[in-house]
């Protein structure tokens, strides 16, 4: 495919949210994440935190630009 990946994803146009800071559920530290907007308004995956090691089920969701983020423990 040869498509313009902004047309597919049209918050790829460098006016949303690249970052965020959450609060890891596990251990309670701020932790900064690196988002992507091209991904799609709505994204889950699973990551790691930084200070404890305990995975998180992270969710973004775009809205006009802005993304609101929730960590999740992964186990629950």
């Amino acid at each position: 495919m040869t498509d313009d990946i902004d047309e597919d994803f049209p918050l790829g146009d460098g006016t949303a949210e690249t970052d965020a800071v959450a609060t890891c559920p596990y251990c309670g530290e701020a932790v900064s994440i690196s988002l992507d907007p091209g991904g799609g308004e709505t994204q889950e995956y699973v990551e790691d935190c930084e200070v404890c090691c305990n995975p998180w089920k992270v969710t973004v969701r775009y809205s006009g630009g802005a993304a609101e983020v929730t960590l999740d423990p992964l186990d629950g």
